[in-house]
């Protein structure tokens, strides 16, 4: 089968590789139909590097129809629509019983003192091979897949993978009051997503923030108050001007979408190149003990929230030796909150806004919709922020 495969630093390719098959009484196999580019895909694209080994098959955000399942898979069977989390969790237990499906007991990476595996994404979380493919072998069948209904087009579906339940997860975080307010920094997929949720769950206002004009139209057109960071002359400012408009409190909330390829320390940015650039030999032991982020958005959201607001983190960052302004923490009596998303804990409350109506806006919601042969295209085109690149998606399928 074709697939996109990691090869180095920038360097995606797509590869013929073998087809997947059922290892586990508790696998399947799914052709895949529709399968997302996701910001966290650019972190194994520069920032990660040294966690990939060259061969490594990306993807996380599939959907398709099930082609074979194992002898413990009883709730599917061949010609299924599905989608597919991007976490892979048993369901039974202790921490899935407790909606904490990223902390999965049965699929968690002890080796590498992580969490659960997760599809397509580095030997830190279990080197799966990925979604970005013509076929997909999923583990756990019998818990994972999401059973959806026929007729409507993948769209509607497919950001169940990872897109809404990420997002959701993030505003159910922030624990905007009712009537409240909320400040979303980054207005990619998880950003713009969220803007849309907090508005359908009854935010009073929120508050949109990009430095990408065609991010920040997108989410204007649905009611969020923009704010574009180039037209300030530094952040304090930008922060200044959104406290202008809260009485001068700030929001009650703030998320945080962007994570560590936020715009800030150039000394962060120097070590992750840096650290991206050496063996992997090297490079992996020095990223696990000594690994920083660009921590441009987090602090931002830090001066932006209200004293007593709160901060939900959806933006992945990777860093093991941070420097947090916990003074600032502690004095504001600010609540953080983060996590990779629950995704089956939140699913079945997300489906009323994709059966009938289209609340959220998902039938347009992706920019670009290309063939998997243009992946090397479409992680640059993405990386770059070109040609109005928000949300691509990839049919392996002709």
């Amino acid at each position: 089968m074709k697939a996109v495969t990691w090869q180095g630093r920038r360097d995606v390719r797509v590869e013929d590789v073998p087809d997947p098959r059922i290892e586990e009484p508790t696998d399947a196999v799914i052709r895949i139909t529709s399968s997302g580019l996701c910001g966290s895909d650019l972190h194994l694209y520069e920032v990660l590097t040294p966690f990939m080994t060259p061969g490594d098959i990306l993807g996380h955000e599939p959907m398709g129809i099930v082609e074979e399942t194992g002898s413990e898979v009883p709730n599917l069977r061949r010609g299924d629509r599905v989608v597919v989390p991007f976490q892979i969790a048993c369901g039974h237990c202790y921490m899935c019983s407790s909606g904490l499906m990223t902390q999965c007991e049965v699929t968690q990476v002890t080796g590498e003192g992580m969490g659960a595996a997760l599809f397509g994404y580095t030997r830190l979380y279990g080197a799966v091979p990925g979604a970005q493919a013509e076929y997909l072998r999923v583990p756990q069948a019998h818990y994972g897949p999401i059973k959806v209904p026929e007729g409507p087009p993948d769209d509607r579906f497919v950001y169940l993978s990872d897109v809404l339940p990420t997002a959701w997860q993030a505003v159910e975080y922030a624990a905007v009051p009712p009537g409240g307010t909320v400040a979303v920094l980054g207005l990619g997929p998880i950003g713009d997503m969220s803007c849309r949720i907090a508005k359908a769950r009854g935010a009073e206002r929120v508050f949109g923030i990009d430095l990408v004009p065609e991010r920040l139209a997108r989410a204007g057109r649905r009611g969020v108050e923009t704010y574009d960071l180039r037209v300030f002359d530094d952040e304090k400012e930008l922060v200044r001007a959104i406290h202008d408009v809260t009485d001068g409190r700030g929001p009650d909330a703030v998320i945080d979408a962007v994570g560590t390829e936020a715009h800030g320390s150039a000394a962060a940015k120097l070590a992750q190149t840096a650290t991206g650039l050496l063996p992997r030999k090297i490079a992996g032991p020095l990223a696990e003990r000594f690994a920083v982020d660009r921590l441009g958005a987090l602090y931002m959201a830090i001066d932006l929230v209200r004293r007593g607001g709160t901060i939900s983190l959806s933006g992945v960052y990777g860093g093991m030796a941070d420097p947090l302004p916990l003074l600032t923490l502690f004095d504001k009596q600010i609540q953080l909150r983060m996590g990779q998303a629950n995704v089956r804990r939140w699913t079945d409350r997300i489906m009323p806004y994709l059966i009938d109506e289209d609340p959220l806006g998902v039938a347009d919601f992706a920019t670009h919709r290309l063939p998997l042969s243009e992946a090397p295209h479409a992680y640059e085109m993405f990386q770059r922020k070109q040609d109005g690149a928000v949300k691509i998606l990839f049919k392996p399928q002709p």
